[in-house]
């Protein structure tokens, strides 16, 4: 009979249990925490001595396993789970195995909730104060916000028809919300676009020999380094701050990568384009077998004439160099941001490739390994 009693007890003690994971936001940043609220109650009419969950998330350095102590009829408890984000990507929260027993230590009971989601974690986004940016790079200056009375490209916001005005500046979406005649302003804008072009190419990746991954990609971290000794990781942490840096500006940023898929955002401003940029840096890894200078071919005819071409490469071949001539040619504006390579591991020197760029009069940027991203962009281009 205790045998029997036991059995049924356990198969009882994981059922008629909800459990409730309440997350702040689905979006983390490498560096800050990651908040979680686990809420447990018993719903039966029996009560649980004892309940073990095990959380099988991938999160790195996520610890929300826990042991939850006697449960009374219809009781509750919860605890906060707070995660050290250390590594960029996306990862699965959950599922959960709960375990519990009967009161003789007789019998254990598992149970599997299959409930998953996903958190993405963005790179590292460094503050930065100033890019140095040669003359004749970006054409303008500061955005000139003043009033046009003629149609540009760029539209500043609505106001009531006045007599006089254009019907083809008339906004007819708002004219019909609001049930009278509105018509579009436009501002003048002399800024040109700029397209960030982040190399993610299998050749150009060099690492720490002794840098670890994970089955699932990421780069399991060690040590007191804020960004792991990696090329990819640097591509992507340059890419991001650049990215907050010209939103922040009020400049139109557009984005280009090979992910390993092909991820492109046209020219926008606002924070909106910043998130689109962090979310497909977040997931970024360098497996594309194409090389830099591939991909500049294939995504030449997306860069207009005026347009500012800023390239993020650790690459050492510099056969995409070739590439960003005729660009040039073509009326692009073009900067180099160089991460270089021989600083991560067996690489040709970094000086060899910048001056191969100052020769061709490409304007370049060296960012090495363990120096501050804020400072390096904000040296004198070569």
């Amino acid at each position: 009979g205790v045998i029997i009693l036991s059995y049924i007890w356990s198969w009882f003690s994981v059922r008629w249990i909800s459990i409730t994971r309440k997350t702040r936001a689905r979006r983390a940043q490498v560096g800050r925490i990651f908040e979680e609220t686990f809420i447990v109650k018993n719903r039966s009419i029996i009560p649980k001595l004892w309940i073990e969950i095990e959380d099988q998330s991938d999160l790195p350095n996520h610890r929300a396993s826990r042991i939850v102590p006697f449960l009374a009829i219809k009781g509750q408890h919860d605890w906060q789970a707070k995660t050290s984000c250390i590594a960029r990507g996306e990862f699965r929260l959950g599922p959960m195995v709960l375990m519990s027993g009967d009161p003789f230590g007789l019998f254990t009971a598992r149970r599997f909730i299959n409930a998953t989601s996903r958190v993405v974690i963005y790179p590292t986004v460094v503050k930065l104060a100033h890019v140095d940016l040669p003359m004749g790079m970006l054409s303008g200056g500061e955005a000139q916000r003043q009033r046009s009375h003629y149609i540009t490209t760029n539209a500043a916001g609505v106001r009531d028809y006045v007599m006089g005005d254009s019907i083809n500046r008339v906004h007819w979406r708002t004219t019909a919300r609001r049930d009278q005649l509105t018509v579009k302003e436009f501002e003048i804008d002399p800024l040109v676009d700029i397209w960030m072009f982040a190399d993610f190419a299998r050749t150009s990746v060099i690492e720490d020999p002794m840098l670890k991954r994970s089955e699932s990609g990421y780069i399991i971290p060690s040590g007191s380094s804020t960004i792991p000794p990696s090329t990819e990781e640097y591509v992507a942490v340059v890419t991001a701050s650049l990215a907050r840096y010209f939103i922040d500006l009020e400049r139109v940023l557009g984005f280009i990568a090979y992910t390993p898929q092909r991820a492109i955002h046209q020219p926008e401003r606002g924070r909106r384009q910043l998130t689109h940029i962090l979310e497909t840096l977040a997931v970024a890894r360098s497996t594309k077998t194409y090389t830099l200078a591939q991909m500049l071919v294939l995504e030449a005819q997306s860069f207009s004439r005026g347009t500012t071409l800023i390239i993020v490469t650790s690459s050492a071949d510099n056969t995409w160099i070739t590439e960003a001539m005729l660009l040039s040619k073509r009326g692009i504006k073009v900067l180099c941001v160089l991460i270089d390579a021989s600083t991560f591991g067996y690489a040709p020197s970094g000086e060899e490739m910048a001056a191969y760029l100052r020769l061709v009069k490409i304007p370049t940027l060296v960012v090495r390994r363990g120096d501050d991203i804020a400072d390096a962009l904000a040296r004198q281009s070569l």
